[in-house]
């Protein structure tokens, strides 16, 4: 029984398989002069090329296009040709699906440049192109080193529920998952209050925007715990940072303080970017190569930006004196004020121009974060973190928890949280409570970062987006 490859596999051990029958198989993304087609199975960015039997059947080739999907069984030789060290000499060739040529010439199929906003349109297909298989090879490895960190690291992998009752961030809107008929209920024309005891949970619920709560009540058993999951924000937002279906990494760790969360954040994004150089050298190369002609960022190399990444230790400062710099250096459209969130110019200046490599801004206003971050003995400061990213801006937030039961019922009255819903979540300042810390990171936003995309949407499989839902 002949042994079927993988083309990554012969690719990396030709030398191997030198003058041995192999069988493989994938898309046709080339066929030049009816005897060299290059083909592709998805586990490489490279092709192999598969040099056709002067003895093939004629029908045959006519039945060859882009796309077709082929069984080869053949050779390995050494190549005469410049452009590839080995290929495959074919002794057999089978084809499992045609293509339509009657609708090939409006598909991304076509051997030429489409744009990236054609490619999302087509998003079933998309996979297929070398730019997007590409950048979803990162993808894998991305998710893949977070694993692996966290698992070395003695964390737990935990899965928080997606059906929710309350929004852990307090803010922002939410979509609401119900079995019941909204347009048919009476009360809703007339104004009344809905019966939400009919509906499935007997609750009004809604997908999460977080597993960050839940989270937590886990931590503080088992010490170390993360989650890996989807996220949910209903915001009427089109920007190229924000989707409405997106994936996110969230730790949570007990008897850590402030100083220690920041030290795993950076620790832990730069083993990403260490593992991701060390196994994506050639989808990294195809970007740096091909990444201009998308419209993309100009005038830099993917390398060198994470390369960047990894040779500094993150700047670290408080938000006060975030402010101060801001003050001083630079006029912006959206004026400095204390107290205010910072905007994407100011996180931008900071990173790229005044410090010019990764930030990590401390100690926030308490009227710009969330309930349960630790109060300051200032009492106006939280224990809360972001970190700053060149180019992307904020891609980590994270702060101490409170862990006392006083201070978190206050935090929660004053901003309006319902501590009736939260009972559990306070529970857990009752029964043994201990200094706890966490962060999230916006997993598509790294993949923006790391394959240097400007688009969220070019980075995840199939985008949710404002009035996009279609596949």
């Amino acid at each position: 029984m002949i042994k079927k490859y993988s083309i990554k596999e012969l690719l990396n051990n030709g030398n191997f398989f030198l003058e041995k029958k192999v069988l493989v198989e994938g898309w046709i993304r080339f066929f030049r002069n009816s005897i060299f087609i290059a083909l592709n199975d998805g586990s490489t960015i490279k092709n192999i090329q598969i040099v056709l039997s002067k003895n093939i059947d004629k029908k045959l080739i006519k039945k060859i296009t882009i796309g077709t999907s082929i069984k080869v069984i053949g050779i390995l030789k050494k190549s005469i040709g410049k452009k590839q060290s080995i290929e495959i000499k074919s002794l057999y060739i089978s084809i499992y699906g045609k293509v339509d040529q009657k609708n090939f010439q409006k598909s991304i199929l076509q051997p030429k440049k489409h744009s990236l906003e054609k490619l999302r349109q087509q998003a079933h297909l998309r996979f297929r192109t070398s730019i997007f298989s590409s950048i979803i090879r990162i993808r894998h490895h991305i998710a893949f080193s977070i694993h692996k960190y966290f698992h070395e690291h003695g964390f737990f992998y935990i899965n928080t529920p997606i059906i929710t009752t309350l929004n852990a961030e307090g803010a922002g809107n939410m979509f609401q998952v119900t079995t019941m008929d909204l347009k048919n209920i009476p009360c809703i024309k007339k104004g009344d209050i809905i019966d939400y005891k009919k509906d499935f949970f007997k609750c009004k619920t809604y997908l999460s925007v977080s597993g960050q709560l839940e989270a937590e009540t886990a931590s503080l058993s088992l010490g170390k715990v993360y989650t890996f999951g989807p996220a949910f924000r209903a915001e009427n937002s089109n920007t190229s940072r924000h989707l409405s279906e997106f994936w996110m990494i969230e730790p949570e760790i007990a008897f850590y303080h402030l100083e220690e969360n920041m030290n795993l954040a950076e620790d832990f994004l730069k083993f990403i970017i260490r593992y991701i150089i060390e196994n994506c050298v050639e989808d990294l190369s195809f970007l740096k190569e091909n990444i201009k002609k998308w419209n993309q960022e100009d005038n830099f190399s993917i390398l060198d930006k994470l390369e960047l990444i990894l040779k500094f230790p993150f700047k670290r400062i408080s938000y006060t004196e975030a402010i101060k710099i801001l003050e001083k250096n630079k006029k912006f459209f959206n004026p400095v004020i204390w107290g205010m969130d910072l905007q994407s110019e100011h996180e931008q200046y900071l990173v790229n121009d005044h410090f010019q490599h990764p930030v990590i801004v401390f100690d926030y206003p308490a009227g710009i974060k969330a309930f349960y971050m630790r109060i300051n003995n200032d009492g106006k400061t939280v224990r809360a973190m972001d970190i700053l990213f060149p180019k992307i801006g904020e891609i980590i937030g994270g702060s101490q928890r409170e862990e006392r039961y006083d201070l978190l019922l206050k935090r929660m009255k004053d901003t309006k949280i319902d501590d009736k819903k939260l009972w559990w979540y306070l529970d857990t300042r009752r029964f043994g409570t201990v200094p706890h810390s966490g962060f999230g990171l916006g997993f598509d936003r790294l993949v923006q970062f790391i394959t240097g995309m400007k688009n969220i949407r070019d980075v995840i499989p199939f985008p949710r987006t404002p009035n996009n839902a279609e596949f």
